[in-house]
């Protein structure tokens, strides 16, 4: 593993599970785990790693597709995990390892990684995002939040790389299968991005910096890939490289390029 540049992958992006690893310096991170011990180490190991190469687990928030497999897969593998105070009352699992308990707008570091921890609309006790700083780079990791707010544009309008959720569109969500009161949320304030809302983000803030931006947490019932990738055609014209994760497969490792 290139240890001059910020590494990113996917184990999986989506209602079923989600956990993105960050790897720089020596240093590899796992963003969530909604997958089972064993899921979790097949989905690693098609990335060439194991859950022993992990430094540290980070959570975004306690529902069930990114928190799931976080108790487990830290006592088995004795591995740090860092969530707000908030995330750890809402959710009970179990005995950990080694707590780290964050906050919402103070930065830490891991390794050679600084971390900024962002507060985000979505219903869960104390939600938070992460940008990654590191080799003079930064990426941003931003799904689950029904809202961007000026606190949210302004951590990650600069970043050299982008994982955005581009949840659901809006008529399907209108049209689709779920009960009213779920349409709400999902569709709320506190809920998910549309392809809308990702695509006027990234009008606002630019992507002429962007050399990756991965479009993620795509809902299978409630979007579509043509949908998405025709929202977001005319605000992505401008990234070298734009992929769209699936759940199933996440995506592949993708480097930043260091400064030179």
């Amino acid at each position: 593993m290139d240890s001059t540049a910020i590494r990113f992958a996917s184990l999986g992006s989506g209602s079923k599970g989600n956990g993105t690893l960050v790897a720089s310096g020596g240093h590899c991170l796992l963003v969530d785990c909604g997958f089972t011990i064993k899921e979790t180490e097949r989905r690693m190991a098609r990335l060439g790693l194991t859950p022993a190469d992990l430094s540290a687990i980070l959570v975004t928030h306690e529902h069930s597709d990114h928190m799931s497999g976080v108790g487990p897969l830290a006592r088995k593998y004795r591995l740090p995990v860092y969530l707000t105070p908030g995330t750890l009352r809402a959710r009970d699992i179990g005995t950990l390892p080694h707590t780290e308990l964050i906050e919402g707008h103070q930065p830490f570091a891991i390794g050679d990684i600084q971390v900024t921890p962002v507060a985000v609309p979505h219903d869960a006790r104390e939600a938070a995002q992460f940008v990654f700083r590191a080799c003079g780079r930064s990426l941003g990791l931003l799904t689950d939040l029904g809202t961007i707010t000026p606190h949210v544009e302004s951590h990650f309008g600069d970043c050299d790389a982008l994982v955005l959720e581009a949840n659901h569109d809006p008529m399907m969500l209108a049209q689709g299968p779920y009960p009213p009161s779920l349409k709400r949320r999902v569709g709320g304030a506190y809920g998910h991005l549309s392809n809308q809302q990702a695509a006027g983000f990234l009008q606002r803030v630019g992507c002429e910096r962007l050399q990756h931006l991965v479009v993620a947490h795509i809902s299978e019932k409630n979007n579509s890939l043509p949908l998405a990738q025709a929202a977001l055609s005319d605000a992505v014209e401008q990234v070298r490289n734009c992929i769209f994760a699936c759940q199933q497969e996440g995506f592949d490792w993708l480097t930043i390029d260091p400064v030179e």
